[in-house]
């Protein structure tokens, strides 16, 4: 499914730059902070070849990709005492 997205034509020659992937930008943060896209979704939207460049873009727009509950995070930390001891 493709979805299109009709803006004034001086809504656009309003804006500088890119406007169609700022948009694109937008739906893909907004979309993984409410927790409706995974990183996976993020970076197929916006056609990153890697995980990590989608990380990258979370990072540069102060979203953590990091998404650890308590227990996971407990249990990681116990893990790493465990390894570095």
């Amino acid at each position: 499914m493709s979805v299109t997205v009709i803006l004034p034509n001086d809504v656009l020659t309003d804006q500088g730059g890119d406007v169609p992937k700022r948009v694109l930008e937008q739906v893909a943060l907004e979309g993984f902070k409410s927790g409706q896209l995974t990183i996976a979704q993020v970076r197929r939207i916006l056609g990153f070849d890697s995980r990590l460049q989608a990380h990258e873009f979370l990072a540069s727009h102060g979203v953590s990709w990091v998404d650890y509950d308590d227990g996971e995070l407990e249990l990681e930390t116990e893990t790493l005492r465990w390894l570095i001891p």
